[in-house]
């Protein structure tokens, strides 16, 4: 279920959170291991085709999205916080060695919390400011990954 919030502190926020019936260890590889990502990341028609992780503070990645008539959409970013089976934070502001990337647009905060024997999973995607905020939401982000959210638990599923 999405959950909408709206204190002052997280204005620019959109949050998906879901209780999902695996370890939270197992959901943090889907994040962290390139060619489980390819598996879940992206939303039909869209695939995943390339993963690149380097996973610590200050380490970056590269996810390269592909639509239906081929056309790639690659999205760099850098890892902000890597605490192993709890906490990923990562974000577009910067490309790769603290390079800032032309267009910040969000930084992610997934945690992974033990919940009555099961994940309790919550993505946010915090944004500098409200249109990009409101444009994250009119792109489909609660359709998105909502989406990427449930291909994520079946795929968890079976590790």
């Amino acid at each position: 279920m999405a959950e909408h919030t709206s204190d002052a502190a997280t204005v620019h926020e959109l949050v998906i959170t879901r209780l999902i019936p695996v370890p939270r260890h197992t959901l943090f590889r889907c994040w962290t291991e390139p060619a489980l990502i390819t598996q879940w990341f992206t939303p039909p028609p869209w695939r995943t085709v390339h993963a690149e992780v380097d996973l610590r503070a200050g380490g970056s990645n590269l996810i390269v999205m592909q639509g239906p008539d081929g056309t790639q959409m690659p999205s760099r970013g850098v890892y902000l916080e890597v605490v192993p089976n709890e906490r990923l934070v990562f974000t577009d502001a910067f490309t790769s060695a603290w390079v800032p990337s032309a267009k910040p647009f969000f930084t992610g905060i997934l945690t992974f919390e033990d919940e009555a024997g099961q994940t309790r999973y919550t993505a946010r995607a915090r944004h500098w400011n409200a249109e990009d905020n409101a444009a994250h939401e009119a792109m489909g982000f609660y359709q998105g990954w909502g989406i990427a959210t449930d291909q994520l638990a079946a795929l968890a599923a079976t590790l």
